[in-house]
């Protein structure tokens, strides 16, 4: 016996939500039907019903799973050394993994939207959270750490919003990795 059929079920689920993410990641999700999904995944629409009660739903819930573990995977790497820089280049890698189409999609759906709003709202607090850190630690210059955090955040809504995508022609990652660096060289405190 390869295990209960409840977990056998959780498995099910767990490779399904998997799946669905790993597409909409790749491909974004605006033309995607819940058929389209189904036949790709290789499971009934009954089946993703299961997991949400509507195609919007699903990838809502799939946003939403992919930001929880961004943020997961952009803590456990932040470093006393370099708070700053491994905080937005740990951004910039998990974002890495999603496509433009996925960025354009979340961007014009407003369910979608409202998560990585929120989640950039989060990160903004975080940088905030960082630079008082370094300021108080003396790793940093003498820096109004809300200013420099709002100038942050503002950059980062830029990007989530697809401003920078059209303005600079850089994708999401590429845009918190230029943050990264610009923020830290700020930060440096003067030699002396």
């Amino acid at each position: 016996m390869t295990g209960t059929p409840v977990r056998r079920g959780e498995a099910r689920r767990a490779e399904l939500e998997d799946g669905v993410l790993a597409l909409i990641l790749e491909e974004g999700f605006a033309h995607l039907t819940l058929d389209d999904v189904a036949a790709r995944l290789r499971c009934s629409k009954r089946t993703l019903y299961g997991l949400a009660a509507s195609r919007e739903q699903l990838v809502r819930a799939a946003v939403v799973r992919f930001f929880r573990e961004a943020t997961a995977r952009v803590e456990a790497a932040v470093t006393d050394e370099a708070p700053i820089r491994s905080y937005l280049e740990a951004v910039a890698a998990v974002l890495a993994a999603a496509g433009p189409a996925f960025f354009d999609d979340v961007a014009s759906f407003r369910p979608a939207a409202e998560v990585y709003e929120r989640n950039t709202r989060a990160a903004a607090r975080r940088i905030g959270e960082l630079i008082e850190q370094g300021v108080a630690a003396g790793s940093f210059r003498s820096v109004h750490a809300g200013f420099v955090a709002d100038l942050v955040a503002a950059q980062m809504v830029r990007i989530q919003q697809r401003e920078v995508a059209a303005a600079t022609g850089l994708s999401d990652s590429e845009a918190y990795a230029e943050l990264a660096a610009l923020v830290t060289a700020g930060l440096v405190p003067p030699r002396g």
